[in-house]
C-alpha cells in the first residue's frame, strides 16, 4: 500500500496536468492566431499571381518596345548614311580631280 499515491498527491498530480493542458491549449491558441485563414491566403496568392502577370506582359510589351526602337534607330543611321553617301562621293571625287 505504501507504492500507491495518497489522495492529497492524486489531487495535486491532477491539478499540475490540468494547469498543464491549460498552458498548452494557450500557446496553441496563440499559435493559431498567428495563422492566416485559408480564404485570405488563397486572395492574396492570386492577387500575387495576378500581379506577376501583369508584371510579365509589360515587361514583354517594354522588351517589343525596346526591339522597335533599336529598329527604327539602326534606319535611320542606314538613311541618312544612304543619303549622305552620294554627296561624300561628290567630296572624294572632286577632292582628287
Amino acid at each position: 500500500m505504501s507504492d500507491e499515491p495518497s489522495n492529497g498527491e492524486l489531487g495535486r498530480l491532477i491539478q499540475s496536468l490540468r494547469e498543464d493542458w491549460r498552458e498548452d491549449l494557450g500557446q496553441l491558441n496563440q499559435r493559431l492566431d498567428a495563422v492566416v485563414p485559408r480564404d485570405v491566403y488563397t486572395i492574396e496568392k492570386t492577387q500575387l499571381a495576378d500581379r506577376v502577370t501583369a508584371l510579365e506582359t509589360q515587361r514583354e510589351k517594354d522588351a517589343e518596345r525596346l526591339i522597335a526602337t533599336r529598329r527604327w534607330m539602326i534606319g535611320v543611321v542606314i538613311t541618312v548614311c544612304l543619303a549622305l553617301l552620294p554627296y561624300l562621293a561628290a567630296i572624294v571625287t572632286g577632292a582628287s580631280a
